[in-house]
């Protein structure tokens, strides 16, 4: 494995992350190929579109922080896998009361070396795994009807949520650890495709 193409790939990510986070539009599209594709709970679409989403999200105040764990890079010829752990951070308000909610996750990244030498993003799909939600200060407490939760999965519950509270559209078909048969599945497709080099990246 080719160390200066594991740190490439490796800050593509990253990259793609912070520009998301700190509002660098251009910077965060320039991360992803023409023909990409972004899924996870809220978004489902191309890399483009996903960047136009994004903007739309935070002018309505709904964007969230990414906390990020190190990622891992499997690298063959010009394709490349990353798993990066992160946790999802929103400060939200709930009926009043200030409140954190954190949900935990991987995104599974697929990369590809273009025809200029750059490594851009082809693919990103999320694996969700727990959420938690809890009053922001102390002495508060967060009056929500457990029924209203009940409907969710517990991989991303708080997340769902809280999102479709907000108009977006989250369904209950993510993948998640509380479906270890599909998890299982997404890695080796994730895996299939690394070593189908002589194929178009998907």
């Amino acid at each position: 494995m080719s160390t200066d193409a594991t740190s490439e790939v490796t800050q593509l990510v990253l990259r793609e992350r912070q520009s998301r986070d700190r509002g660098w539009y251009e910077e965060m599209a320039d991360c992803f190929a023409d023909r990409s594709v972004v899924r996870m709970s809220w978004f489902t679409g191309s890399g483009a579109d996903f960047v136009r989403a994004t903007r739309d999200m935070a002018g309505r105040h709904d964007l969230a922080v990414h906390r990020l764990g190190p990622p891992t890079v499997r690298l063959l010829g010009k394709r490349a896998l990353v798993e990066l752990p992160l946790i999802i951070e929103w400060r939200i308000d709930v009926g009043g009361v200030e409140a954190d909610l954190a949900s935990a996750c991987r995104s599974q990244y697929r990369a590809q070396r273009d025809g200029t030498g750059t490594w851009r993003i082809t693919r990103i799909t999320s694996i969700y795994e727990k959420d938690t939600l809890t009053p922001a200060l102390p002495n508060t407490r967060l009056d929500i009807d457990p029924q209203d939760l009940a409907a969710y999965r517990p991989s991303y519950r708080c997340l769902a949520w809280d999102l479709n509270r907000r108009g977006y559209e989250v369904g209950d078909d993510h993948l998640g650890d509380d479906r270890p048969d599909a998890v299982q599945a997404q890695y080796q497709d994730e895996m299939t495709w690394l070593h189908q080099s002589s194929t178009p990246a998907a």
